[in-house]
């Protein structure tokens, strides 16, 4: 009965002993599993701030991108001579209203005599006044192939680089006034065929030349 008894109690010590190493070595798996998953939730947020930082805000709409203007203007401007600014004075500014929906605003510099930035849509040029022999005035930007030309009664934006016409039609009020003139009484065209010399009706007589002396 004793042997028995003695057999039980050394079994029973053998099991608690072996649970105890069990439990032992769960135990750091357990631990170790931990500081693993706070290091990938530590690293979750850099990718998130690196995400953020690589967009740039977009410019606010309607705003002026002052950027761009100065970037397409060249580093010096050179000063305007007597002609140009004469051109100049005659430019008719502001916001002008086009064919098709379009609007035009020119704007003189006041820091720069001479100099206009003209801006349609989202598209500005720097343009300065360019002699010609007809008599129109015409503003060029040089750097883009812009083309201003403004005629009595119409002005018109082309780029003579895209070959291509952008606006067409836009007047100021003086314009208006003028073209509404040319609708009453339009001017002659230099298309327009001269008039024929006067015939001389047949069986007219002539006067006879005198006979030159001899």
């Amino acid at each position: 009965m004793l042997k028995s008894t003695l057999l039980t109690l050394v079994l029973a010590a053998s099991a608690g002993v072996a649970l105890a190493q069990s439990d032992a070595t769960k135990a750091p798996a357990k631990s170790a599993a931990k500081p693993a998953a706070k290091s990938t939730a530590a690293k979750a947020p850099a990718g998130n701030t690196k995400t953020t930082t690589a967009k740039k805000a977009a410019p606010a709409k309607g705003k002026l991108d002052v950027d761009q203007l100065s970037a397409h203007a060249p580093a010096t401007e050179a000063v305007l001579g007597a002609a140009e600014l004469a051109i100049a004075e005659r430019v008719h500014v502001g916001s002008l209203p086009c064919e098709l929906g379009n609007t035009v605003q020119l704007t003189a510099d006041a820091n720069k005599p001479g100099y206009f930035d003209l801006q349609i849509a989202k598209t500005r040029y720097r343009l300065v006044p360019v002699a010609t022999t007809t008599g129109a005035i015409r503003l060029e930007d040089a750097h883009s192939g812009a083309v201003w030309l403004q005629l009595a009664n119409k002005s018109m934006l082309m780029n003579h680089k895209l070959g291509q016409r952008m606006a067409d039609e836009c007047k100021s009020p003086q314009q208006v006034a003028v073209a509404e003139q040319f609708k009453l009484a339009p001017p002659p065209s230099v298309l327009d065929a001269a008039p024929a010399p006067a015939q001389v009706p047949a069986g007219t007589a002539v006067a006879a030349q005198p006979a030159a002396n001899r």
